[in-house]
């Protein structure tokens, strides 16, 4: 299909040889020499790019912007002026112009331009495609070695990178070798998280910081020092804090990004807990019992998380002035943001943000909201939409506003489960699709990760003769009423188990700007 251009110039004539230039290149040029004649023949014809001078007789070339713009909005124009006053160009910018060019222009220059605006989306999709190619032999051998934790945490970041690359290009085949190289990459990591855990519990040397340690290992130091804004946003992945990104870094610089490992079960009443404790959940359930919550008990499983800080704070010899505020709904976060300059001279605000677990479990039960996010991609865009109309962005432009350092991190990520998996247990058992606790629990033993309390420093109770942890993407499914639990989880956003998604999450140290 022909590329149809509009190029209005009171000195359109001197512009022949630019104008045979294109025409020779395939491209269809019509001609005006006012700015009049260029808002009405956009409105009769369809034009996929204009070029538009800024000094014609008439009405200006700013004045006919904004005419094409509110005739066809998406259109792109360029315009062409012999002036460089800063106005000028503020206000063109402004109008959502697509290109600014000074005179003299040259052919290339205006080739450029059209390449840039019209067969960017297919260039950069060739391009992309072919870089992935390349780096799709180097993942395969990694995967293919015997990778040790910080390779696991490259590997990730790598393929989340070319899973945000390969999202929009026009070819879709790619993304389906990716999504299979991720598939063999879960895999791979299952096995190495059940070869490795037990030993980084018992405190190998070799272990990566885990969940429990993080506060001890990176955020105390920096407390002691400068005042800290912690924000934990609830199931996190690394990939939707990379989205969330070049948002926030409109007010902070990033001075640190990493992935730390969670711990198991991937579920918030362990892994938060934890955090904030800077304990294994059965070193909580042992030396601060009245803060734990067990499994088979009714009541919140994280209502201490403010009490289980201060013991970390204490034992690390902390002496500091200390907030703790959890947001749980969009009018509590109004709230905290209304009254942020309360809590903005304390030397840790540590703030937890729930919404993303809310939307996870959002997209299980509504229908609506399982249409609105039917895939990893719409997932994504789903949490930017939230954020951008969020009081959490009003929280983060009020901690960058009193020049706090902000930490973002999470508990857990989580992942879209698509493969049944049958177990058996008493009625006792606990109801998470990706992990279960519980005497006589019957499975496969292949299709499973199964432990003892001990070995993983879990906590011990009647109920918990053994942790059985799903892997990759399955979920646990009862026999009784099979195929009705199968088709209501199928392809919903679950946590507790092991996978990339969920085990390796995001810590980020931020300065104001």
């Amino acid at each position: 299909m022909q590329v149809k251009i509009l190029w209005a110039d009171d000195e359109i004539d001197i512009l022949k040889p630019h104008i045979i230039f294109l025409e020779q290149k395939g491209y269809v040029v019509s001609t005006v020499n006012n700015g009049a004649e260029a808002v009405d023949l956009n409105k009769s014809e369809n034009f996929d790019i204009i070029f538009l001078d800024e000094n014609m007789p008439g009405i200006s070339g700013l004045e006919a912007l904004t005419r094409i713009k509110e005739d066809k909005p998406s259109i792109p124009v360029v315009m062409i002026t012999k002036s460089e006053e800063e106005h000028i160009m503020e206000e063109a910018i402004g109008n959502k112009i697509a290109d600014y060019l000074i005179k003299p222009v040259n052919p290339n220059q205006i080739l450029l331009t059209i390449k840039k605006n019209l067969d960017k989306s297919k260039l950069v999709s060739q391009t992309t495609n072919a870089n992935y190619q390349q780096e799709f032999r180097q993942l395969g051998m990694m995967l293919n070695s015997r990778m040790d934790a910080k390779e696991w945490m490259d590997l990730y970041q790598k393929l989340v990178y070319w899973e945000l690359e390969l999202e929009n290009i026009e070819d879709a085949g790619m993304r389906e070798i990716l999504e299979m190289q991720k598939k063999e990459a879960n895999t791979q990591f299952s096995r190495f998280i059940e070869d490795n855990y037990e030993d980084w519990i018992d405190g190998d040397e070799d272990a990566p910081i885990l969940l429990h340690q993080l506060f001890k290992e990176r955020i105390a130091p920096i407390v002691k020092t400068e005042k800290v804004c912690l924000l934990v946003i609830d199931n996190l992945r690394f990939d939707q804090w990379k989205i969330l990104k070049p948002i926030i870094e409109k007010q902070f610089h990033v001075k640190r990004e990493e992935i730390i490992y969670s711990i198991l079960p991937t579920a918030t009443q362990y892994a938060r807990n934890a955090f904030f404790s800077g304990l294994m959940p059965q070193d909580i359930a042992t030396k601060y019992s009245q803060y734990w919550v067990d499994e088979n008990e009714d009541g919140s499983k994280n209502k201490f998380e403010k009490e289980l800080m201060e013991t970390q704070l204490k034992r690390l010899g902390l002496d500091i002035k200390f907030n703790y505020n959890k947001i749980t709904n969009y009018e509590a976060g109004k709230r905290f943001a209304d009254s942020f300059h309360q809590y903005k001279d304390a030397d840790l605000n540590a703030i937890v943000y729930n919404f993303v677990d809310m939307l996870s479990h959002a997209r299980t039960e509504s229908e609506m909201i399982r249409e609105l996010a039917d895939d990893e991609a719409a997932y994504r865009s789903l949490t930017v939409s939230w954020f951008e109309h969020s009081p959490l962005q009003e929280i983060i432009r009020k901690v960058a506003e009193s020049k706090t350092k902000l930490i973002i991190t999470t508990d857990h990520g989580t992942v879209k489960v698509r493969n049944p998996v049958k177990i058996v247990g008493e009625r006792s058992t606990n109801t998470n699709l990706r992990y279960k606790v519980g005497r006589n629990l019957s499975y496969n033993a292949k299709e499973v990760f199964s432990t003892q309390p001990d070995h993983v420093r879990l906590p011990k109770s009647k109920m918990s003769a053994e942790y059985v942890f799903a892997r990759e993407t399955d979920y646990f499914v009862y026999p009784n009423n099979y195929n009705h639990f199968v088709k209501y989880y199928q392809n919903t956003f679950q946590h507790g188990g092991i996978s990339l998604e969920e085990i390796l999450i995001p810590y980020i140290e931020l300065d104001a700007k």
